[in-house]
């Protein structure tokens, strides 16, 4: 009985440790941009809005320069409770060397990008154990840094804008020894989430190996596997009324906020019933070998190219080494769009 409890325990605890997630982040975020404007404006207090929009204005660029992490918040008990929630892994297959730097791609996107969070902007899964003198940078949408307070706690883990300024300050102007995680496919990708999908937008997607020419960085292919698994998503017959409205969701959500409006579901609180959380599902990221890059100011587009086909190349080959050991049939392909 009193183990059942503890198990009963346990399991709460990662589902709240996840639950908090979002609610956390807009709670943090209406923070400032309701009180500050209040304080200001119908308060006795209007000095502390003015000493945080100074600190803001002050400490405007330090998101595109490296940032300022915290051990202590990338060590939070918590982010173990969300890891142990679906439950999330990192595998190495190669060494990385804190002779360079590197530029690990992950595919696919998924809803909400679980695998990298946990492996990448914490230390969950002991990213610093299994890839020693390795400092992971995960790039995210830059009005996020937009946000007093959010700003701050997003940083303390490690994450940066996925700007190309922020990026190359990251490869160039800091030691060896660091790795920008940029999730190739962006927000667009989580429209192609569902389960058994292996899809990723990538043919058209060169930025990252133009970036990784011009600073020298080295490409490191990486697959989520398992992170299409965890929300059901749902996309409406074309022609119907629901469709049209999520259409301009859609369109919408993208404009304003650069995130795609996705109509998915999961898990309520409890494993049977119904609601938004994840499906308690497997999330193995793969990190593959390094890809060598040469440095190269202006690379034309014939370079590019190359090492763009190198990349495809060596990522296939990640996908189809590993696809069935976590749980993908043998004659599942990865598309490529």
């Amino acid at each position: 009985m009193a183990s059942l409890s503890r198990l009963d325990l346990r399991e709460c605890l990662q589902t709240l440790s996840v639950l908090q997630w979002l609610p956390v982040y807009i709670f943090l975020g209406m923070i400032p941009v309701f009180l500050i404007p209040y304080f200001l404006v119908f308060t006795k207090f209007w000095i502390l809005s003015v000493l945080a929009l100074a600190w803001l204005a002050y400490d405007w660029n330090t998101h595109s320069q490296g940032g300022r992490r915290s051990a202590w918040v990338r060590n939070w008990t918590l982010w173990k409770y969300f890891q142990n929630y679906f439950p999330i892994k990192l595998v190495k297959t190669h060494d990385l060397s804190p002779k360079h730097n590197y530029i690990i791609a992950n595919h696919p996107h998924g809803i909400v990008s679980y695998g990298v969070f946990i492996n990448f902007a914490t230390e969950a899964t002991s990213f610093a154990r299994i890839f020693p003198a390795i400092t992971p940078s995960v790039g995210t949408l830059e009005w996020i840094f937009w946000l007093p307070i959010v700003r701050d706690y997003v940083m303390s883990m490690g994450v940066c804008p996925v700007s190309g300024l922020a990026l190359k300050y990251l490869l160039t102007q800091k030691s060896a020894g660091n790795a920008v995680v940029i999730v190739v496919g962006g927000a667009a990708e989580a429209l192609l989430c569902r389960p058994g999908a292996s899809t990723i937008y990538l043919k058209e997607r060169k930025g990252f190996v133009k970036l990784a020419l011009k600073t020298g960085a080295y490409l490191v292919p990486s697959y989520s596997f398992g992170e299409n698994e965890v929300h059901n998503q749902e996309t409406f017959p074309e022609g119907t009324w629901i469709r049209f409205f999520q259409k301009i969701f859609q369109a919408t959500f993208k404009k304003i906020l650069g995130l795609n409006f996705c109509t998915f579901h999961g898990r309520g609180l409890t494993r049977e019933s119904w609601g938004l959380l994840p499906f308690n599902r497997p999330i193995t990221t793969v990190v593959g070998e390094p890809l060598p890059i040469p440095k190269i100011k202006k690379p034309d587009k014939t370079t590019v190219d190359k090492y763009h086909a190198l990349y495809i190349d060596a990522l296939r080959k990640l996908f189809d080494q590993h696809k069935v050991q976590y749980g993908l049939p043998e004659s599942q392909e990865l598309t490529i769009i």
